[in-house]
């Protein structure tokens, strides 16, 4: 089974700090990026733009943010798992927000993590690194 990830980020130095800490421990697994909730929701379920994608019909895992244009991150939750192709896939939701109420949101909402990035980039890498090695290697995906 092929294991890949789906990376929902809107900030550009967040995503590029994300793939080079996963690229760094050297996980071969193929990594896809969309910037905001309404192109995760298309990618997830192969519509608008994402209508011909390649690839897998569903990433492992996805890594969430939940401060996203068009469509919220939570609302991107909400909507995996309102979806029976989707409830059972793993999200991840990594974002900055430290506030109480979007972490209660988030597991209300079906997150199976919620991680806080850190500010320091040594720590956010090696966060990173962990959940690549976790979801990706570690972790043993149901194969629907």
């Amino acid at each position: 089974m092929t294991k890949n990830l789906l990376i929902v980020e809107d900030n550009p130095q967040d995503e590029a700090l994300t793939l080079h800490a996963l690229r760094k421990i050297n996980l071969a697994n193929r990594i896809d990026v969309v910037r905001d909730g309404q192109q995760a929701l298309d990618y997830l379920f192969h519509q608008g733009e994402f209508a011909d994608r390649n690839g897998p019909d569903l990433p492992t895992a996805v890594l969430l943010d939940i401060g996203l244009p068009r469509i919220s991150g939570l609302e991107v939750l909400s909507r995996i798992r309102a979806d029976p192709r989707t409830r059972l896939l793993p999200v991840v939701i990594l974002t900055s927000s430290d506030e109480e109420r979007d972490r209660l949101a988030g597991y209300q909402n079906g997150a199976n993590s919620f991680v806080r990035k850190p500010l320091d980039f040594a720590e956010f890498a090696a966060v990173v690194a962990q959940l690549g090695v976790y979801w990706l290697a570690t972790n043993e995906p149901l194969q629907v």
